[in-house]
């Protein structure tokens, strides 16, 4: 099999990890970013080598163009393009539009969304050079259906990478195939808090009838699955991943 080449922004921690570490665990060159955490970048690129997987990291904050170009460059002068491009680095806001300043709106938006848009413009010539391509980007079921625990904010920029999805879909095809998955509750650091109790967790399964909790490793699967050639056929798709809890 040709040696396939990944790039997962936040693929430190997280469903990133996670993502990052299902495709090392294929022998796959792994390039993935980082934000703040150069600890946990080191161990993720440890996991990864020893899976039988190769790849290195670099820091990028996804929001800033300069910042995303120059990761650009550490990629462009290390692989000669790329299959697979994984939208992940993302935040997480709680609360209600009224108490939702207007620093925290752009700041979620700006990495949610506008990440999105930017490392998908400025990482394109690499995709493009590959024999094949596709892009899966991370949104959520708070963007389809909006959820009790996300803010306005969050929706609203999931909702704004499943349309950017699905735009980008009919543009960039036949070359590129452009998906999205849609994940429910996943258990991460982002939303330990509310399941910090046996009791929480419990609360949390019964919403679902699978009666379990989503795992990175779940959304992982999903990805891996959409991102490679065995999904040829599917573009402009969002993967919801909600363990029929919106059956």
């Amino acid at each position: 099999m040709e040696r396939v080449y990944i790039f997962v922004t936040g693929g430190n921690r997280g469903i990133g990890k996670a993502i990052v570490l299902r495709f090392a665990k294929e022998g796959h060159f792994v390039c993935f970013s980082y934000h703040s955490r150069e600890k946990d970048a080191k161990r993720t690129l440890n996991e990864v080598k020893k899976l039988g997987g190769d790849g290195f990291y670099v820091q990028m904050d996804v929001s800033d163009e300069q910042s995303v170009k120059k990761a650009y460059e550490q990629v462009k002068d290390t692989v000669p393009y790329l299959n697979v491009l994984i939208n992940n680095a993302g935040v997480l806001h709680v609360g209600t539009i009224e108490n939702t300043r207007l620093e925290d709106w752009n700041r979620v938006i700006n990495i949610n969304l506008t990440g999105t848009f930017l490392v998908t413009k400025i990482f394109l010539p690499l995709l493009k050079k590959a024999p094949w391509a596709s892009i899966v980007n991370i949104a959520s079921v708070a963007g389809i259906r909006g959820n009790i625990v996300a803010s306005a904010a969050y929706a609203a920029s999931k909702a704004g990478v499943i349309a950017l999805t699905r735009r980008l879909a009919i543009e960039l095809a036949p070359k590129i195939r452009v998906n999205a998955v849609a994940p429910s509750f996943v258990e991460t650091d982002m939303v330990r808090e509310f399941m910090d109790t046996p009791e929480k967790r419990k609360r949390i399964a019964e919403l679902h009838p699978l009666k379990s909790i989503c795992t990175p490793n779940d959304v992982a699967e999903a990805v891996y699955f959409l991102a490679m050639p065995c999904s040829r056929y599917i573009t402009g798709h969002t993967l919801v991943i909600d363990g029929g809890r919106f059956a």
